[in-house]
C-alpha cells in the first residue's frame, strides 16, 4: 500500500505526506516553482532525490532531513520513495518564510544577507521533539473538518522545532512518552533489537535495560516507528536478508540463521509472508536479471 498526500496549509505553504508500504519503489514527481524552500524529513526507510536528468541524486535517510533552497532555478520534486518508507515534506515560499521569521532573519543561515541570492543545502538530525510531531502527522485520528488546521498548526511547530537547534523544549505533546529523554530511551530499544535481531530480548527485558515501564515501551515504540517492537523487527529482520540475497555469498539457510531462523522453513515461510515469494525464487530471479 502506498498514499501520497498534499495539504495546503496556506498560500505558498504546503505539506506532503509520502507512504510506501508496500515492496516496490515508488516514483514521485511533482513541479516545485522557483523561490521555494523545500524541508524532507525521513521518518523511516529512505528515499533518494534525482536531479539533472538523474545525473546526480542525494538520499534522505532515516530520521534524517534535507534542506533544499536554490533562488535562481527550480528544483522539481523527483523523488524514488523505497519499500517499506514514510517521509513529510514541507514546502513554503521565500516570501512567507520571511514573513515568519523577518526578525529573526539572521538566526537562520540561509535567509540571512549574504546568503539571500545562493542556493542552500543542508543534512540534519530530526530531534526528538521533530520526531514526535512527525509522528503525529501520520497518526492523527481527528474528525475530517479541522484536519487542515491541525496540520497548519504541525507544519508551524515543524519549522519552528527545525531552527531551535541551540535549545530543543521538552516535548510533552505524547502523553505517553513525556519527555525526549523517554524518546532516547526508545531509540535505544531500538538499537538494542537490531543488534541482537538473532535473539532479541523479551518486551519486559527490553523495557527494564532501557529504563522504561512495559506500556511505555509498547504505545511510545509504536507512536515514533509506526509499529510494535516485533513488527518492526520483523520488518527489518526480513529487509536485512533479501539485503543478503542480493550480495550472492549466502544461500537461503545460511541467511536463515543469520537472523534467527533455526529451521529453513520458517524463515521461508516469514520471508513469503513478506514479500509474496519464497527465497529460493527470488534468488532465482536475481540470477536470472543478472
Amino acid at each position: 500500500m502506498s498514499s501520497q498526500e498534499e495539504i495546503k496549509i496556506e498560500p505558498e505553504f504546503s505539506l506532503f505526506r509520502f507512504q510506501n508500504d508496500g515492496n516496490e519503489i515508488i516514483h514521485i514527481n511533482k513541479q516545485v516553482g522557483q523561490g521555494l524552500i523545500q524541508f524532507h524529513f525521513g521518518i523511516k526507510g529512505k528515499a533518494k532525490f534525482i536531479f539533472n536528468q538523474g545525473n546526480y541524486a542525494l538520499e534522505l535517510k532515516e530520521e534524517k532531513s534535507l534542506l533544499f533552497y536554490n533562488p535562481q532555478k527550480e528544483l522539481p520534486l523527483n523523488l524514488e520513495l523505497a519499500p517499506n518508507s514514510w517521509m513529510v515534506s514541507v514546502i513554503i515560499s521565500i516570501q512567507k518564510f520571511h514573513s515568519l521569521f523577518s526578525s529573526e532573519a539572521e538566526h537562520i543561515p540561509f535567509i540571512s544577507k549574504e546568503n539571500s541570492d545562493k542556493k542552500y543545502y543542508k543534512e540534519e538530525n530530526i530531534s526528538p521533539s521533530m520526531a514526535i510531531v512527525l509522528s503525529q502527522i501520520f497518526h492523527y485520528s481527528l474528525n475530517p473538518s479541522i484536519k487542515n488546521i491541525y496540520y497548519k498548526g504541525k507544519g508551524y511547530e515543524l519549522l519552528s522545532l527545525y531552527f531551535n537547534r541551540n535549545e530543543d523544549p521538552t516535548a510533552e505533546q505524547c502523553p505517553f512518552l513525556i519527555d525526549e529523554d523517554n524518546i532516547l530511551k526508545l531509540k535505544k530499544a531500538k538499537e538494542i533489537i537490531i543488534a541482537n535481531m538473532a535473539e532479541p530480548p523479551g518486551l519486559q527485558e527490553l523495557a527494564d535495560e532501557i529504563g522504561l515501564s512495559l506500556k511505555k515501551l509498547k504505545m511510545g515504540f509504536k507512536q515514533i516507528y509506526g509499529d510494535t517492537v516485533y513488527g518492526f523487527l520483523f520488518d527489518y529482520k526480513m529487509d536485512y536478508a533479501r539485503k543478503l540475497l542480493d550480495t550472492g555469498s549466502y544461500n537461503v539457510n545460511e541467511v536463515g540463521l543469520k537472523i534467527g531462523y533455526s529451521t529453513g522453513s520458517h524463515f521461508i515461510a516469514a520471508f513469503k509472508k513478506k514479500f509474496a515469494t519464497t527465497p529460493k525464487k527470488y534468488l532465482m530471479a536475481l540470477n536470472t536479471n543478472t
